[in-house]
Parts: C-alpha cells; structure tokens; sequence
C-alpha cells in the first residue's frame, strides 16, 4: 500500500457533510495534536495533515486518506 506524500503548499480537496472542499496543505502532522477540539493521533508512520479551506480560511487535520491530491 502507498503512502500519500503530500506536503505544505499543496493544493488538495476532500469530501465533507456539504460536500466537496478545497484547501492548502499547512504541514504534516507527526504526533497527537489538536485543532479546534480534535485531538489527532498521528505517528511518523501514520502522519496526518493540517489543512485550510480555501473558502472559510479555518484548518483541520485529516487523515491521508481522506485527501486528494489536486491535479497540476
């Protein structure tokens, strides 16, 4: 299986409960942290990433999974 290696600047959406999202990737998140209440338990084997939408401007840490890497 292969790992997303997404890193800050990257252009990236993902789905939500209002549908689709646009965002930049802020950095990559290695170790348990939280953001806005939720508490992410990321590793260095299992990173997550700290994203901000393009349209509220607010970040959130979603799991590689979770993103899709936005076309060039």
């Amino acid at each position: 299986m292969s790992t997303k290696q997404l890193k800050a600047g990257d252009a990236v959406e993902w789905k939500t409960s209002q549908g689709k999202t646009e965002g930049t990737v802020v950095r990559k998140v290695t170790h348990t942290d939280k953001v806005k209440g939720h508490t992410a338990k990321a590793t260095p084997d299992a990173p997550q990433y700290e994203v901000r939408s393009a349209k509220s401007g607010a970040t959130a840490i979603h799991k590689p999974g979770s993103l899709k890497k936005k076309g060039g």
